[in-house]
């Protein structure tokens, strides 16, 4: 009789309509299982899913069906980070309307999750741009401005004149903007902030809470972004009289070494600059200066490595200490919104300030020496950074430098010329953008009443769709009257609305909170089901959003919480996170500029979805990158079809059992005891690997190994009721590890097994200790260390049973022939050497 061909689409299509209408993945949080609430970082929609996106949904999904299967009330949501650049850019391009181009691609995208079998509890989709989404974004900025977090300020801002738009630091690559690769510009803008900083204190402290769920590396760099510093704060008086400037503050985490100031360091940017060289007779240079400085990458100025540039002003600062001046220059490495925008100068004891002393001819001045020695500054070829003792610092000589910190702090205070203080190298969040697809910012100007926000009664501020966008990417909201022009909710004269519309961050800094209560529309968040769902159990993304997006949600985390909007006791949005690895090809980033992209729709076509599943799954661990290899997909392929033709070839012998069924009783041969033996094995190792170790490569290898030896057994098995049962079971086993890998086909044989439910609900399999021992254990032979054999001993064999098998073995005799044994070595279980002479 001819075998039936495995078709994976007939059988793809035909189980994702089954879980379609029987609504399979929905889920409440009025249950009474325990809850998991896994989620992977939701995409934005550019009109195509990629690998790397297919093999973070993948991983997600196995997450999810397998912790249904153990017993968990599983959310498991979809939705679209649907606002921002990309969308506008594109829609421009193509001359269409963002809003159309965007739903049109997540129409797509959708289609394409859902070939993949991915089992997200659809009716919680969200997508960012929807009012119903942005309405509640909107009134949690009008709370947070009046609880004082939301603030306008005016400050230099990295521009793009191509995107007519403001780029944060890390979207500036090489003094390019990194989408269009203009050259970008410094501009000073009015700008909405969000006070980040005032959460910087437990942003830092509560990194500690995730310490061993959360990748170190990730710890690492958001302490590192957060950047806590403790020192003190030192105003520098003024040799030049300015109107309302006390002095320059200036921020050190080394006091202690405040008498080694030798010249202060100011950002081109700094707000006192042109007061400064007012009547400089350089003050031309100076501008040329400051213009070339501001227009460079900012991370760049930053970087250790990056030649350091100044120039003199002209202009002194009075030391707190000495009364003596100091001269003022302006560096390329100081940035105006990094603390004050001012540095002291210690070239004896900062080695950035050495390189820059000596290049252009600024003193030193030692004031911390080893102790017992006293440094010679002009013979000084580095430096000296490390401890000592205090000298030529008045009346601190000789005090060690780690109690001047303090001592130099106090005697600052009490002259009323600084303090002791923390800085952080956290910075407030710039949510400002100045283009059309976006949230609108729910704040008005009035000419009577200032800046006052919309009434949240009146929200949404609707973005409107009946604009037409600019070729150049203007936003046309400034010039859309309807929009721009309102009433002042305060007085009710006219005003004008804010134009700029919101970071898309800002959108995914609480979509999680969002897909508890998705369908709510009385308030952002249903109250028992967010004490349900969050936090989060396991965050599954890219490495790439290390920082900011994880920054920003737990920012939002702690307001929300703070307003009332989630439980008191909420600290963290994610309890647990996974960075997946790239898929590469050819050993780089896929990119079409490349020509290196795999298309995942045309390997679905090829191959099917649940072989483009496994392949992602088990081409390497979950948290590195792997090479996309043409004869790895062939070879998932040829795995599934090995499970599809011994299912078909062994049907008439397979019984409708479920996974680990046979008992002691069925297995008494012994192929049936060994593979009975290999089941319980495999259920424990795939249990082990995916649900505390994510490695879904090993598990998935564990079930070939199965498949393999229920290869070699079924010719060994008799067609007795039992060895059908340890058969059946075995089978059984496979498809039920394999279900969330590889639901579809699972799915399918499960049926065609005689089950009248989805494999879907099973349990998930238990292994038995009993099960997993061996009736026979199988021992290295060695002769002075060397293999020379092995033998097949009983399990409960004892260590006089061992060597007196290993002195039987004929091997053994024949190496041993004229030599005199000495001593015999027992391992238990594994092996026996003889050393003979």
């Amino acid at each position: 009789m001819t075998q039936e061909r495995y078709n994976p689409e007939a059988i793809e299509e035909k189980w994702q309509a089954r879980w379609q209408a029987d609504n399979s993945f929905a889920c409440s949080h009025e249950s009474s299982k325990p809850k998991y609430y896994v989620l992977e970082m939701f995409p934005y929609p550019s009109g195509n899913i990629h690998m790397g996106h297919v093999r973070n949904y993948s991983i997600g999904d196995v997450v999810a069906r397998s912790k249904r299967m153990q017993g968990f009330n599983v959310l498991h949501p979809m939705g679209w980070d649907a606002f921002g650049l990309p969308a506008e850019n594109a829609a421009i391009k193509n001359n269409t309307h963002p809003a159309e181009w965007t739903y049109a691609n997540i129409r797509n995208m959708r289609a394409q999750q859902k070939r993949l079998g991915y089992s997200y509890d659809w009716s919680r989709e969200i997508a960012t741009c929807r009012p119903e989404y942005y309405r509640w974004e909107q009134m949690f900025f009008v709370r947070m401005f009046e609880k004082g977090l939301v603030y306008r300020k005016k400050a230099p801002q990295n521009w793009c004149p191509s995107c007519h738009t403001v780029l944060a630091n890390e979207q500036v690559i090489d003094g390019l903007c990194w989408r269009c690769d203009s050259r970008v510009e410094q501009k000073d803008l009015t700008q909405w902030f969000l006070k980040i900083t005032a959460y910087g204190d437990e942003l830092l402290d509560d990194l500690n809470k995730l310490e061993g769920d959360w990748p170190d590396r990730v710890i690492a760099m958001q302490r590192n972004w957060i950047g806590k510093s403790t020192g003190a704060a030192i105003t520098f008086g003024l040799e030049k009289a300015i109107e309302g400037v006390e002095g320059i503050d200036v921020f050190t985490t080394r006091p202690d070494t405040v008498f080694g100031v030798t010249f202060m360091t100011l950002a081109p940017e700094h707000p006192l600059v042109e007061k400064l060289i007012a009547d400089y007779s350089n003050a031309a240079e100076v501008r040329a200066f400051v213009e070339r400085i501001r227009n460079m990458d900012r991370l760049d100025r930053q970087s250790d490595s990056a030649e350091k540039e100044g120039i003199f002003t002209g202009a002194y600062a009075i030391h707190p200490f000495t009364g003596q001046r100091v001269p003022l220059w302006l560096g390329n490495f100081v940035l105006a919104d990094y603390g004050t925008g001012a540095v002291m100068g210690v070239p004896a004891h900062d080695q950035r300030d050495f390189e820059f002393a000596r290049k252009y001819d600024l003193p030193l001045r030692v004031v911390i020496s080893p102790a017992g020695e006293v440094l010679d500054s002009e013979s000084m070829t580095e430096a000296f950074t490390a401890d000592g003792v205090m000298v030529n610092s008045g009346s601190f000589d000789g005090m060690p430098n780690e109690d001047g910190k303090k001592a130099v702090a106090q005697s600052l205070e009490k002259e009323g010329k600084g303090k002791a203080t923390v800085q952080f190298r956290l910075r407030d969040w710039n949510i400002s953008r100045q283009r059309y697809w976006g949230s609108p910012i729910p704040m008005i100007y009035c000419d009577a009443c200032g800046v006052v926000p919309e009434k949240e009664e009146n929200l949404p501020v609707l973005l409107p769709l009946d604009v037409k966008t600019h070729s150049d990417g203007r936003s046309p909201l400034a010039d859309t009257p309807s929009f721009a022009n309102c009433a002042c909710p305060k007085c009710g004269g006219p005003a004008r609305r804010e134009t700029d519309t919101m970071d898309t961050f800002v959108e995914s800094s609480w979509y999680f909170a969002r897909y508890t209560s998705a369908r709510d529309t009385q308030a952002p968040f249903d109250a028992d089901a967010i004490k349900y769902w969050l936090p989060v159990d396991q965050y599954i993304g890219g490495v790439e959003h290390a920082i900011l997006h994880l920054l920003y949600s737990r920012f939002f985390t702690k307001v929300l919480r703070d307003m009332g909007f989630f439980p008191a006791e909420l600290a963290e949005p994610f309890k647990n996170l996974l960075t997946q690895g790239m898929v590469l090809k050819d050993g780089g980033k896929m990119s079409k500029s490349k020509g290196n992209v795999v298309d995942p729709t045309t390997m679905i076509q090829k191959y099917g979805a649940d072989t483009v599943r496994l392949f992602c799954l088990f081409a390497a661990p979950a948290e590195r990158d792997f090479d996309w290899s043409d004869s790895g997909i062939e070879g998932a392929s040829r795995f599934i079809g090995r499970v599809w033709r011994l299912f078909m070839e062994e049907q008439e012998r397979l019984l409708p059992l479920t996974a680990c069924a046979a008992t002691d009783q069925d297995a008494t041969s012994p192929e049936a005891r060994d593979l009975r033996r290999r089941e319980h094995l495999t259920v424990k190792k795939v249990r082990e690997d995916m649900s505390d170790r994510f490695q879904f490569n090993t598990a998935i290898a564990a079930v070939m190994e199965l498949v393999n030896a229920m290869y070699l057994s079924r010719e060994k098995l008799s067609m007795s009721e039992a060895d059908r049962r340890v058969f059946s079971s075995a089978m059984s086993t496979a498809i039920t590890l394999l279900a969330p890998i590889t639901p579809h086909i699972c799915e399918e044989l499960w049926e065609r097994l005689g089950h009248k439910t989805s494999v879907s609900g099973e349990i998930w399999p238990q292994w038995s200790e009993t099960a997993m021992a061996q009736d026979m254990l199988t021992v290295a032979l060695q002769v002075n260390g060397k293999l020379r054999g092995t033998v097949e001993i009983p399990a409960e064999a004892d260590k006089a049973a061992m060597e007196a098998a290993a002195l039987a073995d004929s091997s053994v005799q024949r190496h041993l022939a004229g030599l005199t044994v000495r001593k015999v070595v027992v391992v238990p279980g594994k092996l026996v050497n003889i050393v003979a002479n």
